[in-house]
């Protein structure tokens, strides 16, 4: 059973902020559901965070512990970051990204597919609907968090 969910927000906050912002992987653990760490584990072959770089992340999903890692596939600062699972329980592939709006704000889209194998099989149905729920909450997380930081 595969998952694609893609949830979208418009913030009223500078696209260059908000993508700023959720693209650091420093951040993870203050506006995604679940995160309770993340690494940095590989860098990009230019060095730092970029496409071939590789955050690893401990998180909370569904009462379990998964400990996971990303690699970035694309990465255009201010607008796109595109990941792929190359180590966990789950196959998934996260995508962020941002748009700007001509009255100065973003609209943000998370977009997440996988394969539900394994143990997560016998969620069944229930896993789209939790993952969408998160990923609901985690742009309304990010919004909070770059609100606060712009100031508003």
């Amino acid at each position: 059973m595969g998952i694609d969910v893609t949830v979208e927000r418009v913030i009223p906050v500078p696209c260059e902020q908000v993508a700023a912002y959720a693209m650091d992987w420093r951040h993870d653990a203050e506006w995604t559901q679940g995160i309770r760490t993340a690494q940095l584990t590989r860098e990009a072959d230019a060095g730092g965070f970029g496409a071939g770089a590789e955050v690893t992340r401990t998180a909370y999903f569904l009462g379990r512990r998964i400990d996971y890692v990303l690699r970035v596939a694309a990465y255009e600062p201010a607008r796109l970051l595109d990941m792929v699972a190359v180590a966990g329980p789950l196959p998934m592939h996260v995508t962020y990204s941002f748009e700007p709006l001509p009255d100065g704000g973003t609209h943000a889209r998370i977009r997440v597919r996988g394969d539900a194998s394994g143990l997560y099989r016998l969620a069944g149905p229930v896993l789209g609907r939790k993952v969408r729920s998160s990923l609901v909450k985690d742009l309304r997380d990010l919004q909070r968090q770059v609100s606060r930081r712009a100031g508003g």
